[in-house]
């Protein structure tokens, strides 16, 4: 792998990493918004334990520089996560602009 590809890898790595730690420990403290969002899908508030843990270690498993065939394992969880969650918006008719923000925000 050239230098240039590692250095494109390595940023694409880290911004997936860093949004899905973000996004894990949203999920594992609870956080309002999160939890509302969750309830306006339809899913169970518990859920948010479950994706917030498997978050956390497939961002793990994506950043320990051994075992590939784990790390294909987190990227296809990811995957899956962000598809069921984007179709889950989309079934509820939510328009494209409130995919970040599904709830209502009062600044």
């Amino acid at each position: 792998m050239s230098k240039r590809n590692k250095i494109i890898y390595w940023i694409a790595t880290a911004l997936l990493s860093v949004g899905m730690l973000n996004v894990g420990i949203v999920q594992l403290i609870k956080l309002d918004v999160e939890v509302e969002t969750i309830t306006i899908l339809g899913y169970p508030p518990y859920l948010m334990i479950v994706l917030g843990v498997s978050k956390i270690l497939g961002v793990i498993a994506i950043l320990v520089p051994k075992f590939p065939l784990l790390k294909e394992w987190a990227y296809a969880g990811f995957f899956f996560t962000v598809a069921g969650a984007l179709i889950s918006h989309m079934i509820l008719g939510q328009p494209i602009d409130s995919y970040y923000f599904p709830c209502s925000f009062s600044f």
